[in-house]
């Protein structure tokens, strides 16, 4: 696998420029809104610290059929955005008005950003929305219960939000079906997280309205939007004080925060090792969590996209 990743290096894709319909780039995703539907395209992009750090052989193949994955298996739970997926990069999905704010559930305290839990726990912080955190709290233990923290979605940088805060952003009532709904979708995907041997340490949740109803929209428990933890080492990593197993990009973040880049200054130069590493991760948590085997697909990714949605007919 090694030598495929390495030879993928050069052949990611990093943004596409499509000529069809209203083009709307996100930090990982290109949106592009066509007859009153959208295509979302899944680049190799990696965001950390609201930067964009590299690109990863086959991330956006990886996040995309995840994400698929879990719309299909939580249906039952929450109504979500997917129609169709019609490539390895993308999916049509219905055009939605998206809430300005993210849903983050967390289990355990950990995290190494400005609004992860064990960054501002760290600092003297103890209330966090509506929980308020014992003392004495040891980094990656789990919570008592898990706890759902706000951050906003579309300012410049993401931050912690307080309750008082959330109806300037969104109605109280649809608030409350937002926390209902990521509780459940929450306890959906640890359950099946850790029938696969893994812990789903923390997610987030993105939601909008589609004809007036709370919709999920754009990915959920992909290596992106979620820790993972392998469960089996859990116990031990966690008495020794040492780093826990993970398959997420948590990863990528902790070695730019050893490089000294928290979001601040020029973006450092990732390596080649580092870059086919995150791959691995990413293809290693697909697999573990569909049980299936991931199957790359090598040839050109914009003229891919281009003429699966040529042939499904969403573009001319």
């Amino acid at each position: 696998m090694d030598v495929m990743l390495r030879n993928q290096l050069n052949n990611t894709l990093a943004e596409t420029s499509f000529s069809f319909g209203k083009l709307y780039r996100g930090k990982v995703r290109d949106n592009y809104t066509i007859n009153g539907r959208r295509i979302i395209i899944c680049t190799d992009r990696l965001s950390a610290f609201d930067k964009i750090i590299c690109t990863i052989p086959f991330k956006g193949q990886v996040l995309n059929q995840l994400a698929a994955f879990w719309f299909n298996e939580t249906r039952r739970i929450a109504k979500n955005h997917l129609i169709e997926m019609p490539d390895a990069n993308a999916i049509i999905a219905k055009e939605c008005k998206p809430i300005p704010i993210e849903m983050i559930v967390r289990r355990y305290i950990t995290g190494v950003t400005k609004t992860s839990l064990w960054f501002n726990y760290s600092k003297g912080e103890r209330k966090f929305f509506s929980a308020v955190l014992p003392n004495n709290l040891k980094k990656d233990q789990k919570l008592g219960e898990p706890i759902i923290t706000p951050t906003t979605k579309m300012e410049k940088h993401d931050r912690n939000l307080s309750r008082n805060e959330i109806e300037k952003f969104v109605p109280v009532d649809i608030f409350r079906q937002m926390e209902e709904t990521s509780f459940r979708l929450f306890e959906f995907g640890s359950g099946l997280a850790e029938s696969r041997g893994l812990i789903l340490v923390d997610t987030k949740y993105e939601f909008g309205l589609c004809d007036g109803e709370l919709t999920l929209i754009d990915e959920m428990h992909t290596p992106d939007s979620s820790r993972f933890w392998f469960a089996n080492t859990y116990e031990k990593l966690f008495s020794q004080g040492q780093p826990q197993r993970e398959l997420d990009k948590e990863y990528v973040r902790r070695w730019l925060a050893s490089k000294g880049f928290l979001g601040e200054g020029p973006v450092p130069a990732v390596p080649e090792d580092v870059r086919i590493e995150a791959a691995k991760r990413y293809i290693e948590a697909f697999e573990i969590l569909t049980d299936k085997k991931f199957e790359p697909d090598t040839r050109d990714a914009s003229k891919r996209i281009e003429k699966n949605l040529m042939k499904k007919g969403y573009i001319e």
